[in-house]
C-alpha cells in the first residue's frame, strides 16, 4: 500500500458509559485480528454495560405482570410501570402523556396509524417506517433548503388540513435535524398534530416534547443502547384511548362477556397504555430501555460527536471521488450520521472491503429510505455507504475509516470480491462467520441493495 496518510490532531474522548463489545476482536481475511470499529450504530447500537448488568440482575425476578400475586410478579410489575415514568421523563413528556411499550419505532408508528382520525402529511425524506405506516395523505417532496421546505410545509398544511404531520427527528441517511419547535408551531396553527420519528434523534440529543410542542414521539431501544426488543410510543392520551386496540387479546381488556346465541362477544377495552399492549409484555425490554434512558440522561455528548463528525467529513472531502450526501445544505444541526458514495465502486463492495480488510462495520444500501436515496445517491443502483457513530466511537475509529477509503481509492482492494447470494463478499472468505456455533443459515439471500 502506497497511500500517504496525513497526521491528524488528537481528540479527547469524554467519560461516557461503556458499551458491551467495546474491545471486540474480529478476524480479517488476511488472518489477523483487530479491534472492531463499529460505525453502524444508526442501524443498531450495542447494549450499555450498565443495561446488560441491569437485565441480568432482574432475571431472577422475572414473572408475568399485573395480575400475579407472587412476589416476583409484583417486582416485575413495579419495574414495568416505573420504566414508563423513566422513558417519559427522558423525552420530556407532559404529565398526562401516555407511554406505550412497543417492539420498535416501526411498531410504534403503525400503532399510532390506527388511531389517527384523518389524513397524514409527511415528507419524502422519511424512513420507510414513517413513510409507509400511514394511510391517506400527501407525501410532500422536500425542497433543497430547510427554509423552503418549511415554507412548502406551511402551504401543504393550510391546503390539506391533515390530522397529523409525521416528520423525522433526524434523517437516518444524512443525520440532518429539522427545527421541531418551528414545525410543531406550523402544524398546530393549521389544526394538525405532530409525530416525530425519533429513532435517530433520541440516541444523540436531549428531547423535550413538552417544550417543543410535539404531540407524539416514537423511538427504539435497539438504537438507544438497549437491544432487548422494546420501543415506545409517547404522547397524548385522547386518540389512544378511543382507537381500536393495536392487538386484540389478554391484558388489553377490562371485561369480556361470553358470546350469546348470536355469537356476539361484548368487550370493554382498557384505556391506554394497556389498551395497546395485549399479551405478555416485554418486561426485560422495557427495563433495559428505561435503564438506558437513565444513563443517557447524563451521558449524551453532542459536542464530542460533532467533533468526530467534522473529523470524518474533513477526511472524506480530501479523498478524490468520495462524495457525501446532504438534503439541506443550510441545515444547522446534524447527528453523527454520514452517507457517501465512492466513484466507480459499488456501495456493497466498499462495505465488504472495509469489513474484510480493515475490521470496520458500516452499512450499504438504501437504508429503508428508497425515495431519498434515488434522489441523492447519483449511482446506477441508488445505493450508498453510511457511517454512523455514538457512544464508544473514537477518533481512531474515524481515522481508520478515512485511511481505509484512501487506500481503496489509491491502491484498490487487496482481496478479491464478488456478489455471492445477493451480497458483495470476499472470495474466498476464510473468516469464521459462526463463532457462536449456531449453525449454517437457510434463509434466502436478500438483494445486494434492498434496504
Amino acid at each position: 500500500m502506497t497511500a500517504v496518510l496525513p497526521t491528524r490532531p488528537a481528540v479527547c474522548a469524554p467519560a461516557l458509559p461503556r458499551v458491551v463489545g467495546a474491545d471486540l476482536q474480529v478476524p480479517l481475511v488476511t488472518g489477523e485480528r483487530v479491534r472492531y470499529a463499529n460505525l453502524d450504530l444508526a442501524a443498531s447500537a450495542p447494549a450499555l454495560e450498565a443495561v446488560a448488568e441491569h437485565v441480568t440482575a432482574l432475571l431472577p425476578y422475572y414473572a408475568s405482570v399485573h395480575r400475579g400475586a407472587g412476589y416476583a410478579s409484583q417486582v416485575s410489575t413495579t419495574v414495568l410501570e416505573r420504566a414508563r415514568e423513566t422513558v417519559g421523563r427522558f423525552v420530556g413528556a407532559r404529565e398526562d402523556d401516555v407511554v406505550v411499550f412497543t417492539r420498535n419505532t416501526t411498531d410504534a408508528l403503525n400503532l399510532l396509524a390506527g388511531c389517527v382520525p384523518g389524513p397524514v402529511l409527511r415528507l419524502d425524506v422519511e424512513h420507510h417506517a414513517n413513510l409507509l405506516a400511514w394511510g391517506p395523505g400527501r407525501v410532500l417532496r422536500a425542497a433543497g433548503t430547510v427554509e423552503q421546505t418549511l415554507a412548502d410545509l406551511r402551504r401543504a398544511l393550510a391546503a390539506d388540513r391533515p390530522a397529523l404531520l409525521a416528520v423525522t427527528g433526524a434523517s437516518n441517511v444524512t443525520g440532518e435535524v429539522l427545527p421541531l419547535a418551528e414545525i410543531t408551531a406550523l402544524a398546530h396553527a393549521a389544526g394538525a398534530r405532530v409525530v416525530v420519528d425519533a429513532a435517530q434523534l433520541a440516541p444523540h440529543r436531549r428531547i423535550d416534547i413538552a417544550a417543543d410542542g410535539v404531540d407524539y414521539l416514537a423511538l427504539s431501544g435497539h438504537k438507544l443502547y438497549a437491544p432487548y426488543g422494546a420501543g415506545a410510543l409517547i404522547g397524548r392520551r385522547d386518540w389512544l384511548d378511543v382507537a381500536p386496540p393495536h392487538l386484540a387479546g389478554g391484558g388489553a381488556v377490562r371485561a369480556v362477556r361470553v358470546p350469546d346465541a348470536e355469537g356476539v362477544t361484548e368487550v370493554t377495552w382498557a384505556p391506554a397504555p394497556h389498551r395497546h399492549e395485549a399479551g405478555t409484555p416485554n418486561v426485560l425490554g422495557a427495563a433495559a430501555l428505561a435503564e438506558a434512558c437513565r444513563h443517557l440522561e447524563a451521558g449524551l455528548d453532542p459536542a464530542h460527536e460533532a467533533a468526530l463528525l467534522a473529523r470524518l467529513e474533513a477526511g472524506l472531502a480530501a479523498i478524490p471521488g468520495v462524495r457525501t450526501l446532504r438534503i439541506w445544505p443550510d441545515s444547522a444541526d446534524r447527528v453523527a450520521v454520514t452517507t457517501f458514495v465512492v466513484e466507480g465502486r459499488p456501495a456493497g463492495l466498499v462495505a465488504a472491503y472495509l469489513s474484510a480488510e480493515h475490521g470496520i462495520g458500516v452499512r450499504d444500501g438504501k437504508f429503508c429510505a428508497h425515495p431519498l436515496l434515488q434522489r441523492l445517491a447519483g449511482t446506477e443502483d441508488g445505493c450508498a455507504v453510511r457511517a454512523s457513530f455514538g457512544i464508544g466511537t473514537t477518533a481512531a475509529d474515524v481515522d481508520r475509516l478515512v485511511d481505509a477509503l484512501e487506500w481503496l481509492v489509491t491502491d484498490g482492494p487487496a482481496w478479491s470480491y464478488a456478489v455471492v447470494d445477493g451480497r458483495w463478499s470476499p472470495t474466498p472468505d476464510p473468516r469464521d462467520l459462526d463463532p457462536l456455533g449456531v449453525g449454517p443459515t437457510t434463509s434466502p439471500p436478500r438483494p445486494a441493495c434492498g434496504h
